[in-house]
């Protein structure tokens, strides 16, 4: 909750020492005015809630919400508040008795009544639902307000400019919400147009006007709020404002205290005037699109506490900046702009600071050995009031700093995504207050014990993943911490499952992949934590067999469960079906056996279903249709027997669907093509399917891998494949990565592509991949020219198959095109010089066929070796030994002109010789 500022508490105070009418009986007939208003006003207000309840009888000064001046019985103030606003910043609303949350939104029309309420000065119907309604006329006729609060109550249209008759007035806040209007994001539902009439606003000391749209307004805002000379607090975050930040022609803001310009389009460096201003307090100019130097001079503010420039582009030496005096700074947030340069030991001197935020910059060096300050902060240890230190996203390097383990009330720290190497010092485990600790992607090695944990108990979060720890600690362990979060993925935990774990009742999050345990998992692990929500145990060498019991009544919440890359065996228990939670289940790369159990349909929040490389067998369940929700499915690399189950085009969300390496039968259903319009790879390799590709496979128009060989398929390639939207672009679009709507934590798709020869797999840049390969079929029929036209196509394999015909020049225009293999066919003709322009083409592979003529051996096929074009017996020209009949000919005209070329000088030397030995004795 955001604090009330000390002149708000003021006007209250100057409104109302007393909010009741003290045993006021006589009701005169002002007062009957006063009252038939409030009533007015109820009567067109909806209240679902009944917070208006005790809006009855004649005491109207006891109402809920309602401040009476004391003696005369006039309402002075109504606070309306919804006490339980929907933010993301505020809790939640309490629950009735039926769990249900209790929203306490007033709704309906504002009553004009409220002019009668002639001594009102305080208005706040904030966080109320007046939806679809202008912001009344009317208020600008109530003179004597000195406070109005319409924020967050859903209003639209334009803000009237009558309230610029509120000369009283000294607070307004007008902030509005957001509404999803379109594909080009969000829209304000209030907007100014003309923003002339606030210069009449003389006494406002607080103005907000957060996502209040003034685009319309242009650079005239700073000249106008220039002229409110009363002016403390100015909040126009998410206002529309763009353009450069113009300097007033008179500094006239003599008692601005808050400025907060976020989340706008000022494309601008930053304003200078600022400097002027010495009463500043707060600066929040982040998310904008501010560049040129950060000045040294906000350094010497002599007021400023809070400084945000988050998420700009913003330069200058990181090192200049902190060796500025920053007197009174306690908040200060660079992150996500361009500064460079080390960290001065003289931040110590920053007694105030709470909260230093430099993440994602280009900061470099390593951190102060040590830092000054503490005779200057007359404290003990070194910035004793920091809370939250983010470094992380920068290019640091050596050791992390001993100073670190005395930073006695930091309660955030993260270092995480740099380049630090060395050990944790064991003073870490002093933090008493540290609450999250990110480590994260460093080189960070050495081992852990109990001391570097010993006083870390409120410790909640925990990163020390992508290093390379040793974790040793007694077996019987008990760690001072709960953790929600825990990420100890690539260090050295085994070989024994941790026991500790055991005391962790509050986990949410565990990954401990690639951790060297080479145990099975234990019994009571499964009873760890009902609130476990992610388990990633993969790229171990987990043993055993996965628990038969209900784990989802230990685990009901259990959204991503990864144990690939293990040993372990068994079949896949029935009682995976209980966790109706999960989003993701991954047991890839296990020695699973047994079917695929028809109870995994209960998991209805399925998006990933990642079984490949095991040994399941049997049928495809008909029951996977049921998994609505389901967007990526990879049983490859298994036993898999019988054909397609025409249930499966019901799951018409899917964006991958592998199912290569089974032995999988029948025919490729024509309903592919029409089932899934988003999906985006296609594998079903090496299995047993036959009959002829079916022609609504061009339907697939978000398709960039498309992968059939390996199998009995007949037939022509079908002239449509044209159609494959998704590969006639030259810049693909990327697959999208499959996050879970609740986190940005990541699944991590892969595949399998045989490309250049080699077998590849692709995770990270999967998306990069377009390719088509319908190798080691039966297929017949002409070189398909139309697939020339797919442009984005990286990849194209047709080898062993029975094409004839031609390659057409058309060929060449697929500039993308880097491995092209059409060996063992039955093409014919000449090989065509155009695709001496295929740049990209890294591996070619045109052997075994009957081609004819003389290689185009120019531009990028120069690059090439014989290998790429043996078992073609009419093919002739380098590479190849085999030289082309025109060569021998050219060959003999060359050698015959050079011969008679020789012959020529030979007898003229013979002559010019004969002469010389006559002449040179005449001479002599």
């Amino acid at each position: 909750m955001e604090r009330i500022p000390v002149f708000i508490l003021v006007i209250l105070y100057f409104i109302s020492t007393e909010v009741a009418c003290n045993g006021y009986t006589h009701i005169n007939n002002n007062v009957q005015s006063e009252r038939r208003a409030l009533i007015d006003f109820k009567s067109g207000l909806t209240d679902p809630n009944n917070r208006l309840s005790s809006w009855k009888g004649n005491n109207y000064c006891y109402w809920h919400g309602i401040g009476c001046e004391n003696g005369t019985g006039f309402v002075v103030s109504i606070n309306l508040r919804n006490p339980y606003p929907i933010e993301n910043d505020i809790p939640y609303p309490p629950e009735n008795e039926y769990g249900n949350q209790i929203y306490m939104n007033l709704s309906g029309v504002i009553s004009p009544s409220l002019i009668k309420l002639k001594y009102l000065k305080y208005l706040d119907l904030s966080f109320n639902s007046f939806k679809a309604i202008p912001i009344p006329q009317f208020f600008g006729s109530m003179k004597n307000l000195i406070y109005l609060n319409l924020s967050h109550c859903g209003f639209i249209g334009e803000i009237p400019s009558n309230l610029g008759n509120l000369s009283n007035l000294q607070y307004l806040d007008f902030s509005s919400k957001y509404t999803y209007h379109n594909d080009f994001g969000y829209s304000s539902d209030l907007f100014i147009k003309n923003i002339e009439w606030m210069t009449s606003l003389v006494s406002l000391k607080h103005l907000s006007a957060n996502n209040v749209n003034f685009s319309m307004v242009g650079s005239q805002w700073i000249e106008v709020l220039n002229k409110l000379p009363m002016l403390i607090e100015l909040h126009l975050d998410d206002c529309s404002l763009f353009g450069s930040i113009p300097s007033p022609s008179f500094v006239n803001f003599t008692s601005l205290s808050v400025i907060v310009i976020s989340s706008n389009e000022f494309n601008s460096t930053f304003p200078e005037w600022l400097l002027n201003v010495s009463s500043l307090v707060s600066i929040d100019m982040s998310l904008n699109i501010l560049h040129g130097r950060i000045p040294l001079g906000l350094g010497e503010l002599p007021n400023l506490q809070h400084l945000d420039l988050y998420g700009n582009y913003l330069e200058g030496s990181i090192s200049q900046l902190l060796r500025k005096s920053w007197k009174k700074i306690e908040f200060l947030n660079l992150c996500e702009n361009d500064l460079h340069g080390s960290i001065p030991s003289s931040i110590g001197n920053f007694c105030n600071l709470q909260y230093l935020d430099l993440n994602n910059n280009n900061l470099n060096g390593s951190l102060p050995e040590i830092i000054y300050g503490t005779e200057t902060c007359n404290s003990k240890s070194p910035l004793p009031n920091l809370r939250a230190l983010y470094l992380f996203g920068n290019q640091l390097m050596g050791k992390l700093s001993n100073w670190l383990g005395e930073l006695k009330n930091l309660e955030q720290l993260d270092l995480s995504h740099n380049q630090l190497q060395g050990s944790i010092p064991n003073l870490i485990g002093n933090l008493s207050n540290l609450h999250s600790l990110n480590l994260r992607n460093n080189q960070l090695s050495g081992t852990l014990t109990e001391q570097h944990f010993w006083k870390l108990s409120n410790l909640e979060y925990l990163y020390i993943d992508s290093n390379s720890f040793r974790l040793d600690v007694s077996s019987n362990w008990t760690p001072p911490f709960q953790l929600r979060y825990l990420f100890m993925g690539s260090c050295h935990i085994g070989p024994t499952f941790p026991a500790w774990l055991q005391s962790q009742k509050d986990l949410q999050y565990l990954d401990l992949s690639n951790a060297s345990i080479s145990s099975s998992i234990p019994n009571w692990f499964w009873n760890i934590s009902s609130n476990l929500e992610y388990l990633i145990l993969s790229h171990n060498q987990l043993q055993g067999k996965l628990p038969n019991s209900n784990i989802g009544e230990f685990l009901p919440n259990l959204y991503f469960l990864s144990f690939s890359g293990n040993g372990i065996t068994g079949t896949i228990p029935d009682s995976i079906g209980h966790l109706t939670s999960l989003g993701v289940i991954d047991f890839s790369s296990n020695t699973l056996t047994g079917s695929i159990p028809s109870t995994i349909n209960n998991c209805f929040s399925l998006n990933v279903l990642d079984l490949g490389n095991n040994n399941l067998s049997g049928m495809i369940p008909k029951s996977l249709d049921q998994l609505q929700q389901l967007k990526s499915l990879h049983l490859n690399h298994n036993k898999l027997s019988g054909e397609l189950p025409s249930s499966l085009r019901n799951l018409t969300g899917l964006d991958i669907l592998d199912l290569s390496y089974n032995n999988l039968s029948g025919q490729i259903p024509a309903w592919i093509g029409t089932a899934f319009p988003n999906l985006v790879i296609l594998n079903l390799r090496s299995n047993m399917f036959s009959g002829r590709l079916p022609s609504l496979l061009s339907n697939l128009s978000s398709l960039h891998v498309l992968d059939l060989a390996q199998n009995n398929l007949m037939g022509e390639i079908p002239v449509t494949l044209v159609e494959l939207k998704a590969m006639d672009q030259d810049h693909n679009m990327s697959i999208s990565s499959l996050y879970d709507n609740r986190s940005s934590y990541r699944y991590e798709e892969r595949l399998i592509v045989i490309t250049k020869g080699l077998t590849l797999e692709y995770t990270r840049t999967l998306s990069l991949v377009v390719s088509i390969d319908l190798s080691d079929n039966n297929l017949s029929g002409e070189f398909p020219e139309g697939i020339t036209k797919l442009f984005g196509l990286m990849l194209l394999n047709l080898s062993m198959n029975h094409i004839i015909g031609r390659i057409p020049e058309s060929i060449s225009k697929l500039r993308q095109l880097s491995s092209l293999d059409l060996s063992s066919n039955k093409l014919f003709g000449s090989i065509p010089s155009s695709m001496s322009l295929l740049s990209s083409l890294g591996y070619l592979n045109l052997s075994n066929n009957n081609f004819s003529d003389k290689i185009p051996f120019i531009g990028q096929m120069s690059t090439f070796t014989e290998s790429a074009f043996v078992g073609n017996p009419n093919l002739c020209g380098a590479p190849l030994v085999k030289k082309c009949q025109d060569e021998d000919k050219d060959k003999s005209v060359e050698d015959k002109i050079n011969s008679g070329f020789v012959d020529q000088w030979f007898y003229l030397s013979i002559g010019l010789g004969f002469a010389v030995g006559i002449l040179v004795p005449y001479f002599v």
